[in-house]
């Protein structure tokens, strides 16, 4: 066969192209697509990783509606993955929540410090489901944009995104003033009881099966203690002990002794670390855990100390070390004494350290000054990076009692 290409050929490859009128079949009308329809695909199709992807760049202000679209989404955005791509793609956010229970559900104040001005907004979660039982000693903790509300026979499900409560199962052992904290998405709590018993065992809840188990038991009892979580470790700080170290006073009431300890359980060994002590001795009022350290604020009577623990595991030789930070600057009309409570939430960088005083009027009246306008309760910011303290919103009014957490979503 010629490899060229002549005028002949070309003519007869030009009429082969062309429709020939005496063929029936060449009368059929031919239509052109100038773009060939494509195939629509919906997102709905997409496998679960796919579509995480893809939902996992939603901005933080659309997320909450978009649990309403289906189960299988809610699922997906409730995940702990959904979390790892955030974190991954640097959007998740941080919020600080304060919550406390009415007689038909839950006052939920939230406090974003990534605004200009920061400022607490409030909303009120109407508890459908009744049974939620007394909640004055309630502990927090939050599993993605879920807080869990545990209380001595209790525990509430607060989502923030819906803005609902749903009742959850109680404890096995009723407790309260106990440690609580969060490690791989599962709920450790310790020490607390209730009555004249202190429990030793250390239970375990997975909110997936909404479900209590006994993981081991403490070494000792401890009773007024707080829980925080780095790096795989349950931290069990502080608290009266209970025990052998307990003496009777002459009318027959126990004299218990502050705990300037921790205990360190490793969760996934299921093992118990060596204890450490917390220098400074004191009562210790208040801790969490931020950036890959324990913060613990104690009490001394007429001062409060404030320390970091470092609880890094992965190298570097810093680890078990302590460091005195600067204390809190607490108004000069705030007394340290029953009246007064804590509470410390790791919010990324920063330390979150909420006062709140039990009864005002007992204050002012101890103190012998009968002015007003006393703020029930306040917020210091530490920010962990600069070392320094700085005061935000006050806690709104209705907030009282408050079990307080952060959220990250």
């Amino acid at each position: 066969m010629s490899e060229s290409c002549n005028s002949r050929h070309f003519s007869w490859l030009m009429k082969s192209c062309l429709p020939n009128p005496s063929d029936a079949k060449s009368l059929v009308p031919i239509h052109h697509h100038a773009n060939p329809p494509a195939t629509v695909t919906p997102i709905s199709s997409l496998p679960d990783d796919l579509l995480l992807e893809c939902l996992s760049r939603v901005p933080s202000s659309s997320i909450p509606s978009l649990t309403a679209v289906c189960r299988r989404w809610s699922r997906l955005l409730l995940s702990p993955y959904f979390l790892h791509l955030r974190r991954r793609l640097g959007l998740l956010r941080h919020s600080l929540f304060a919550i406390s229970a009415v007689d038909s559900g839950l006052f939920a104040a939230v406090l974003q410090l990534q605004s200009d001005v920061p400022s607490w907004r409030v909303s009120l979660a109407v508890c459908n489901d009744g049974g939620q039982g007394s909640l004055s000693h309630a502990r927090a903790a939050a599993i993605g944009p879920r807080i869990y509300v545990v209380s001595r026979n209790a525990v509430l499900r607060y989502d923030s995104w819906t803005g609902t409560v749903a009742v959850r199962s109680p404890m096995i052992f009723p407790r309260k003033k106990f440690a609580i904290a969060v490690v791989s998405g599962k709920i450790y709590v310790a020490g607390g009881g209730g009555g004249s018993e202190v429990t030793a065992a250390v239970e375990e809840y997975d909110p997936e099966r909404n479900r209590w188990e006994v993981v081991t038991h403490a070494a000792r009892k401890r009773y007024g203690c707080i829980g925080a979580a780095v790096d795989g470790v349950f931290y069990v700080i502080g608290g009266l002990k209970i025990g052998n170290e307990t003496s009777v006073t002459s009318r027959g009431t126990a004299a218990h002794v502050y705990a300037s300890s921790m205990d360190l359980f490793d969760v996934r060994s299921r093992q118990w670390l060596r204890s450490r002590s917390v220098p400074g001795g004191g009562c210790v009022v208040a801790a969490c855990a931020a950036v890959g350290h324990v913060y613990v604020l104690s009490s001394h009577a007429v001062e409060l100390s404030f320390w970091r623990f470092d609880a890094r595991r992965g190298g570097g030789g810093g680890f078990g070390e302590w460091t005195r930070l600067k204390s809190p600057p607490l108004p000069a009309q705030v007394r340290l004494d029953g009246t007064v409570r804590f509470s410390c939430v790791g919010v990324e960088d920063k330390v979150a350290v909420v006062q709140v005083v039990g009864c005002i009027d007992d204050l002012l009246r101890r103190s012998g000054r009968s002015e007003r306008g006393l703020r029930e309760s306040l917020v210091l910011l530490y920010d962990t990076v600069d070392g320094e303290w700085r005061r935000a919103a006050d806690l709104p009014e209705m907030i009282t009692r408050a079990a307080c957490a952060c959220v990250e979503w």
